[in-house]
């Protein structure tokens, strides 16, 4: 690498630069669940039956899972700002599909093409990445996550108090419109960003299952934050039903808000960023698994419908996005430390696990709280980071 353009890779990326990163991560991952909270009504409006209304949910999981294993990886040998906006523009067509179509199937398919282009956010973080130098890459990313996790957390109250007011519709058209114009505005201020790397399409594909067999940073940080994510999709899965059941017998407006007491944990993603530039990744793993631990047994020890128990479960929502979102930034630190040439695969595997656990969180929580309720759901949640922290304790200091 010429001198040059080691001095352009080392030029510290300005802090509106890394605003703008974190907004636009925040408005594409929200996309993914604006239409968790919405399937009854969407359901109802396309005659979709009971037993296929989570195809909703499920068909943007699917297409964003092929995304992040078929797309991202192209972070690694396209230009990344064209990359990124092209797939800003179809996202923001797919939007306006879902929200005019009146057929069920046209509404699954734009689901999955939703789900698929979705994945232009985890282009934007190991592009973060790159315009960042070494000693302050992990604030950097920190920042820019910090932005998707917000994005993620608000979607869900945000597309329920749109529908209240709008009708469920508006929310993908409001959403086409901001992609739309994110588009314009990135293509327009970010810097270019054109690989190095000369590989080719299918042998790119083809080096994704060598560096996960290679990479133990990966397959490490990986299996750590499947185990977290796994907890956090399970307690964000169950606890609605919990709290609309005869135990508090919330509103859906009360769900949303309670909902909203999960952004604070956001803060600690930039948190973990400066901890992990510091070289200090190992202990601060360590608290951010302890502290999912710690936010899935607490609501075991008070239980009920008391003003205790609810305010244990705001405490236990806090302490487990903030868990998982220090633990998410770490990881990510982690694996772009390990080369640039390849940043946007190791990102693109690391996200799929998790994505994984995530999933089998879901579906493991709604199981348990069918057939053995909140406690049952509670004991998988504090079973999975307990694997993760005794893989952590096998890992050398």
């Amino acid at each position: 690498m010429s001198s040059i353009a080691k001095q352009k890779m080392e030029k510290p990326v300005s802090s509106w630069i890394t605003l703008i990163l974190a907004v636009a991560c925040g408005v594409i991952v929200a996309n993914l669940y604006y239409a968790q909270p919405l399937v009854g009504p969407i359901s109802a409006a396309l005659g979709l039956s009971s037993g296929a209304a989570g195809l909703i949910v499920t068909l943007t999981q699917i297409g964003y899972g092929i995304g992040l294993l078929f797309i991202v990886p192209l972070g690694d040998i396209l230009e990344n700002r064209k990359l990124v906006a092209t797939l800003l523009l179809l996202t923001a067509v797919v939007l306006v599909i879902a929200g005019v179509v009146k057929s069920a199937s046209l509404f699954l398919a734009a689901s999955l093409f939703i789900g698929l282009c979705s994945v232009a956010a985890q282009i934007l973080v190991p592009y973060a990445a790159h315009l960042s130098p070494d000693a302050t890459r992990g604030r950097n990313v920190g920042n820019v996550m910090s932005g998707l996790l917000l994005g993620i957390m608000l979607a869900r109250p945000v597309s329920s108090i749109v529908a209240e007011f709008m009708g469920w519709r508006a929310i993908f058209i409001l959403s086409a419109a901001m992609i739309f114009v994110l588009a314009l505005v990135l293509a327009k201020l970010l810097p270019t960003r054109q690989p190095m790397t000369t590989t080719q399409y299918p042998a790119l594909l083809g080096s994704m299952l060598h560096l996960l067999k290679t990479t133990p940073v990966l397959q490490r940080r990986a299996i750590y934050h499947a185990c977290v994510f796994g907890t956090f999709s399970l307690f964000w899965t169950t606890v609605p039903l919990l709290l609309t059941s005869p135990t508090f017998h919330f509103s859906q407006k009360e769900v949303a808000l309670f909902a909203l007491v999960g952004v604070s944990g956001a803060v600690a993603a930039p948190v973990a960023g400066r901890l992990a530039d510091r070289g200090w990744s190992r202990p601060a793993t360590g608290l951010a698994l302890a502290l999912v631990i710690i936010s899935v047994i607490l609501p075991l020890m008070i239980q009920g419908g008391s003003t205790a128990a609810l305010v244990t479960l705001v405490v236990s929502a806090i302490l487990l996005d903030m868990g998982v979102s220090a633990n998410m930034v770490l990881g990510q630190r982690a694996i772009f430390s390990l080369g640039a040439e390849i940043r946007s695969r190791l990102n693109g595997l690391y996200m799929a696990i998790f994505f994984a656990g995530g999933a089998i969180g879901s579906s493991t929580g709604g199981w348990a709280y069918a057939t053995g309720g909140w406690k049952a759901a509670l004991l998988i949640g504090i079973a999975l980071p307990v694997i993760a922290m005794i893989y952590y304790a096998t890992e050398k200091k």
